[in-house]
């Protein structure tokens, strides 16, 4: 046996490095995932029925946050409103799925981690 020859755990220095560098992307990543929950709950993003007569407007979360209704809207009784005020959650839904999508997309762009 040669001394000064040991392998030790076969973790070298780069291997170390890879992980400090994988652990600072995760805090990162945490941090910004916080900021965005934050950005996320003061947003509003709002729907609109096909025929303009409904909006809702949900938080970036989908929290329900307002419903307003035209007169008109009533006026085309109960089941014209429900199917307007279905296209206008539909719609909002749509663009805030969009946007949690589109913002965590930006959050993990360039740090390559897998499954993202």
């Amino acid at each position: 046996m040669t001394k000064g020859q040991g392998q030790g755990f076969g973790f070298g220095l780069g291997k170390m490095k890879e992980l400090a560098d994988a652990f600072k992307k995760a805090q990162q990543v945490q941090a910004g995932a916080k900021q965005l929950q934050d950005e996320l709950e003061q947003m509003e993003i709002e729907g609109t029925s096909e025929d303009g007569l409904v909006k809702v407007v949900l938080s970036g979360n989908q929290e329900p946050r307002r419903v307003e209704i035209d007169p008109k809207a009533i006026d085309q009784g109960a089941p014209a409103l429900s199917e307007s005020v279905t296209s206008a959650m539909k719609d909002a839904y749509d663009k805030s799925t969009a946007t949690m999508r589109e913002r965590m997309e930006e959050l993990t762009s360039g740090l390559n981690l897998p499954g993202m």
